[in-house]
Parts: structure tokens; sequence; C-alpha cells
């Protein structure tokens, strides 16, 4: 997103939006059209009127964001017991590491309309990096048709000397303060005071940005989540999930309940559900004896009937039906490529396949969940906190770890410069608190 909010853009997107969600949106694209280049005040009576919305038809998901509808749809799985000591340690600081290392895989090529699989392969194919196993390679110049990000001279092989700056890693060591300050009583109004003290606006994008200005108007949770915000149901929450996962090993529900009270800060219904999942699938990974066992187990804190839940269970059919991963994430395109690349429910397809197809195997794992291309470093950071907890942080290759040098960049106030072995650690801290709870 700019950092003015485009009143033009918001609309644009919330015609997508509404699009995608079963409504017929022919009269709001005339009047959009008309209003060219329009008034602010127009333009926001449009945004209003979409709002507001009631009549679509032929609608057969259920996706209530209001606990107590979004509780009663479903059968939350039961806690076991996780592990302790110095292997609950290692796991947690291995959950640490992937997140990073799996973010930095895909930040230079965070661009989902550009880097397909198909350009990705071709790429590295290109580069003599095929089949990919490390950090990308920087090829210099870089060929003709190819674009990648500036911070690749921060995240490409060879060039990774601690880590780069990024919001999905500011939002995991924002939730472990949320969850040092707040406990298991941490609300929605906890996190808003959170994010404007310690969080930069021109750092959040998107939903969050939305959302952050709707704090400035003076909204409160859960209106900051829907005031002319149509990135509601995008990638945005489920990014900042797994700490709380983090600090409940083995507890999938209570995990899940807490990134709700994260969630609907900024986000509803598919959007809250992507953070809900992520931080069960963290959970569950403690005690999972495989991925696709933490990834059943994670869909139980999804309602049954929405779109991610039928996203998740197309990805879990096809890995049981056998197809390989470049069919699976064909199979993923063809029937979820109407969303935007940013959308919760297509990159945690992705994600879901990059721990089904990686099998355990913590690169193969960051490495098909980043070749899967959209939300990339999004997606390898969420695969890698999974990987990380299943592997251990002992059993994580050296070239993806050294490289980190053990510590991260931070946009969050009084946090750049974090080591990432201490915050590991007071996260077991908390981690080993709850349990006892």
């Amino acid at each position: 997103m700019h950092d003015a909010i485009d009143l033009r853009e918001l609309a644009e997107w919330e015609l997508i939006q509404l699009r995608e969600t079963g409504f017929d949106v022919s009269e709001e694209e005339r009047r959009l059209a008309e209003l060219s280049p329009g008034t602010a005040e127009e333009l926001g009576a449009l945004l209003d009127d979409m709002a507001a919305r009631s009549d679509r038809t032929g609608w057969s998901y259920v996706e209530p964001t209001a606990w107590d509808e979004l509780a009663g749809t479903l059968t939350l799985p039961k806690a076991a017991a996780p592990p302790t000591g110095e292997v609950l340690a290692d796991r947690i600081l291995g959950a640490w590491l992937g997140r990073v290392a799996g973010n930095m895989l895909g930040k230079p090529v965070e661009w989902g309309d550009h880097w397909t699989p198909a350009h990705l392969r071709s790429y590295l194919e290109l580069a003599g990096a095929w089949p990919l196993d490390d950090y990308i390679p920087l090829m210099d110049p870089v060929p003709e048709g190819y674009r990648i990000l500036p911070n690749s001279s921060q995240t490409t092989r060879g060039n990774v000397h601690g880590s780069s700056r990024d919001d999905d890693v500011d939002y995991t060591v924002l939730g472990l303060h949320l969850l040092e300050k707040h406990g298991p009583d941490l609300t929605p109004h906890d996190v808003a005071d959170a994010w404007r003290l310690l969080l930069p606006l021109h750092q959040t994008y998107t939903a969050e940005r939305v959302a952050y200005r709707n704090l400035a108007y003076g909204l409160r949770a859960p209106e900051t989540a829907t005031y002319r915000n149509p990135y509601r149901e995008w990638i945005g929450a489920q990014i900042r999930g797994d700490a709380f996962g983090y600090v409940y090993p083995g507890d999938p529900a209570r995990a899940a309940r807490l990134a709700y009270q994260d969630a609907v800060l900024s986000h509803v219904a598919n959007g809250v559900y992507g953070e809900m999942w992520a931080a069960a699938l963290v959970a569950a990974a403690f005690t999972a004896s495989s991925p696709r066992e933490a990834l059943e187990v994670s869909c139980a804190v999804v309602p049954p009937q929405s779109r991610l839940t039928e996203a998740l269970r197309d990805v879990l059919d096809m890995h049981e039906r056998g197809l390989s991963w470049e069919e699976a994430r064909a199979g993923i395109g063809e029937r979820y490529g109407q969303y935007s690349w940013i959308h919760t429910i297509n990159n945690a397809a992705v994600v879901a396949a990059g721990l089904l197809w990686g099998d355990g195997d913590f690169t193969q794992t960051i490495v098909l969940t980043v070749l899967g291309g959209l939300d990339t470093d999004s997606n390898g950071a969420t695969a890698g906190s999974v990987a990380g907890v299943l592997a251990g942080a002992k059993a994580i290759p050296s070239h993806w770890v050294d490289p980190l040098e053990d510590r991260l960049r931070s946009a969050l106030f009084g946090f750049d410069g974090s080591r990432i072995s201490e915050l590991a650690a007071r996260t077991t801290r908390l981690a080993e608190t709850f349990g006892s709870n």
C-alpha cells in the first residue's frame, strides 16, 4: 500500500473482495467508473455502501467472525502433553530460526504477480541453482525479464549477515512482547495499544495499514477491521500467529483462541481464521508425528464450511491421492487463482503443500513453499516455523542458520538487533509458565 491511503484503490479492491465472496457488483462497478476521477466524499460513500451489502445469493459457506458464533462451528482439539526441558527449548529455538530463515529465503522474490513458480524455476536454472537447496543466488547483472527486489543485497546467497528487517518477523517479536506483558488475558485493545506505541505506521501494509488508520480515527476493534478495509481477508493476520503457537506447545485450541484476539483488530472471517490456523498449526507441530498430522489437527480451529477449510482439505486430499508437488501447485492455481497473491486462502494452501510434500525435511519444506510463489516471504516464514518445530534447532542445516548470525533487524521500537537465541529463551520461559496453568 502507498504511504497515503487511496480511496479509489480501496474501492477497487472492495469490488474484488465482494466479487470473490459471491456478490454481484455490476452496479458498484458502474458507479466507480462514473466517479472518475471522483471526489473523496463520493468515493467514501461508495465504499460505505459496498460495506453494507447483504444481498449475497448462492453462497454455501458459513464464515462468522464474532467469537461466540465462530466457536459454535468448531470441535476444538484436545491438548497433548508437550515436550519439556531441553527438548522444548530446542524445538522453540528451531521455530524461531526456521521462521527467520524461511522469511529470508522468500524475501528477494516476494512479488507473486511476477515470481510465479515457472518464473522462479527458470531464474534458478539460469543461475545454476536448480534444484534449490540454499538461499536464492543473485545474478549480476540480473537477466532481462527478472526483477529481484532491492533487499537482495541482504537476503541472497552469500549476502546474508543477520536477518533483514521484515514485518513477518516484526509481528512474531511483537507477539512475544504482548504475551510477556498481558499473558493469556490479551485483548484486541492491548494489541492496538502496542501497535501505536511500538510499530511505525509506514512499516504496516494493506489490512494493518487501514486498521492503524482506523485507530487514529478513534475506532476500536472490531470496527477497525471492517471500516473501509477491503484487505480484511488477506494474509496480514496469518503472519502474526506463530508466537501464540510457540507458547502453547501441544495445545492448538488455546493458541488459536489467543491468535483470535490479535486477528480481529484488522481482519474478519478467513483473515481471522488464517491466524488461528497458523497458531494452531505451530502448536500442533510440537506433538505431531508428521506434518500431515499437524495439518489435520490445525484444521479443527477453522469453521468447517469456510473457504479456508475447503482449500486446506483440498491440498490434503491431493497429497493423499499421491499427486506430485507440481501437480498440487498447479491445482491450487486453478482452484484459487482468483484471489490476490496476498490473500489468506491461496497462500495457506501453498504453505500446506510445502509442509506435506516437504515431509519433515527442513530444507525441502521451505524451498517447496517458496517455490510455490505468491507471498513467498510470508509463506516461507510460516512453513519454516513449523518445520523448525518438527526438526528442532540442532537438526536445521547450518547453511540456513549460520548466516543469520543470531540477530535480527526489527522496525519495532526497542527490538532492533535482538538476538534470536534470547527471543527463543524468553519464549521457552513463557511456554513453561503457560503450560503449567
